[in-house]
């Protein structure tokens, strides 16, 4: 299984019902910067955009939040994040990590209502604040690269009659 260099850029997500949001962010860089919103229609991942910012970017591999509840459990909202990192090593060949986004919303609103209150935001903007959120998810990783988890680009079948 690959891993994600240390001194890498990476993109990191921050999946939603209705749209994922985007950051850049890299050793060393200062931290991670939001970048974008990706459309989720009826379930369906615009997966042209997220090609064209994987081109654009060109990261050393991708890092996605693992939306646990409060006490760690699984939540809907779970499987859609894991299912869209799966996908990402199944399209794209590069190396991807979940990461523990407990109140990474929390944290990207409380820094939304900061950058509004010193005037670099004129109004509340749900799709700013998910790039803000992944931007959070990407600065966790860089803060401990060790504590995220590896998708297996080949994960073992479930087949029964094994």
């Amino acid at each position: 299984m690959a891993t994600i260099r240390a001194d890498g850029t990476v993109l990191g997500f921050d999946v939603g019902a209705r749209r994922i949001g985007v950051a850049v962010g890299s050793a060393f860089g200062h931290g991670a910067r939001a970048l974008a919103v990706v459309d989720v229609h009826a379930d369906h991942v615009d997966w042209a955009a997220v090609e064209r910012l994987l081109k654009e970017w060109r990261p050393d591999g991708c890092v996605v939040g693992d939306p646990m509840t409060l006490d760690g459990g699984d939540q809907p909202i779970r499987e859609r994040a894991r299912a869209f990192a799966r996908e990402l090593v199944r399209r794209f060949r590069l190396p991807v990590v979940m990461v523990d986004e407990r109140s990474s919303s929390v944290e990207a609103a409380q820094r939304f209502a900061v950058d509004r209150a010193e005037g670099r935001r004129r109004r509340r903007d749900a799709a700013a604040l998910d790039a803000v959120a992944a931007a959070i998810i990407v600065e966790r990783w860089l803060a401990s690269p060790a504590d995220a988890v590896a998708i297996d680009p080949d994960p073992p079948s479930h087949d029964a009659s094994a």
